[in-house]
């Protein structure tokens, strides 16, 4: 089962979401996932299975230029992620989908994502849900 996560779900989603942004604590995260949540530019999705949470997808609206993209606003998937033991059964395809038909319902024309330049797994994930690689970059900074 799939549902649009609730206010009411923040722990749960940062729960999840800790093991993918492992540099975040969880009460950092359901803060950020409350305030997403309280307006309409962003959707979070939980994947069941048995009544156990087994991963999560975070969609939002991006208004500013996404890479390789030609309108405004853009659905973009800013996070998707499912427990190591739950994986391979098709679930991030159907949380996935449920982003895509979101920003549909939005009036987006266009999906987008990203990857770290080394994480091949997302790479491979991406591709197959028939992304098209826009552009690779690598950031750069300094201090002054």
């Amino acid at each position: 089962m799939i549902r649009k996560a609730s206010k009411n779900d923040t722990r749960i989603i940062a729960e999840l979401a800790v093991l993918l942004w492992n540099n975040n604590s969880v009460d950092n995260l359901a803060s950020e996932f409350s305030e997403l949540l309280s307006g309409d530019d962003a959707q979070i999705f939980l994947k069941y299975e048995n009544d156990i949470p087994v991963g999560f997808a975070q969609c939002q609206l991006r208004r500013d230029y996404v890479e390789g993209t030609e309108t405004t606003p853009v659905g973009y998937l800013e996070g998707i992620f499912i427990m190591e033991s739950y994986r391979n059964r098709g679930y991030a395809k159907e949380l996935l989908n449920e982003c895509e038909m979101w920003a549909k319902n939005k009036g987006c024309k266009e999906f987008a994502s990203d990857c770290e330049i080394d994480n091949d797994t997302s790479f491979r994930f991406h591709m197959a849900m028939n992304f098209t690689e826009a552009n690779r970059i690598i950031c750069f900074t300094k201090k002054l």
